[in-house]
């Protein structure tokens, strides 16, 4: 829960600052939070994922491309960088290499049905660099067409988003679940 809360700390204070002040401070707020994260979890001896690395520099580059041109078309597009990132590495990481990353990070929690094992984590996967690949081209949508305080409420909604696309994931996943090898002997 605690890393959950982490991962969208720089999300919930961007919005906070948005509303409280402008896209400018808020992306320097973005920007700090997502800097203190790294350095808390080193301060707590405890591994960055990766993908958090990954965000920082991504906030980092455009943040500050946004801060030094006060530009905020840089800040506007960084979600969309990010989520299309996600959706390359999860692409080409399968279709490339035959490496299911989805099923790297949640195997060892789902034990999946022998029969449909393969195919399920293969449409998991794929379901994956379709929401990141539709999120990135709704930000960039919502980004230009619509006003900066569209576009922040659509930034924050991505967190419900999120949390709506696990859920029915997680409702579609039941079913091919190996519920026979999680329960324990007699």
């Amino acid at each position: 829960m605690i890393k959950l809360l982490l991962e969208i700390l720089p999300i919930a204070a961007f919005f906070v600052a948005f509303k409280l002040f402008d896209i400018f401070i808020a992306t320097a707020v973005a920007m700090i939070i997502s800097l203190l994260q790294i350095f808390w979890l080193k301060y707590q001896k405890q591994d960055v994922p990766k993908m958090q690395w990954f965000n920082l520099i991504i906030i980092m580059v455009f943040g500050g491309l946004t801060l030094v041109l006060h530009d905020k078309s840089f800040i506007m597009v960084k979600p969309t960088i990010l989520y299309w990132s996600f959706a390359s590495v999860l692409a080409i990481s399968w279709f490339g290499f035959k490496k299911n990353l989805i099923k790297a990070v949640l195997g060892k929690e789902i034990s999946l049905r022998p029969e449909v094992e393969n195919a399920v984590w293969f449409k998991l996967n794929l379901g994956w660099v379709i929401y990141f690949t539709i999120l990135g081209f709704l930000n960039l949508w919502i980004a230009h067409h619509f006003s900066e305080e569209t576009w922040a409420d659509f930034k924050l909604s991505t967190i419900g988003l999120l949390f709506i696309f696990v859920i029915c994931q997680g409702v579609w996943l039941n079913k091919y679940i190996d519920h026979d090898s999680t329960k324990s002997p007699s």
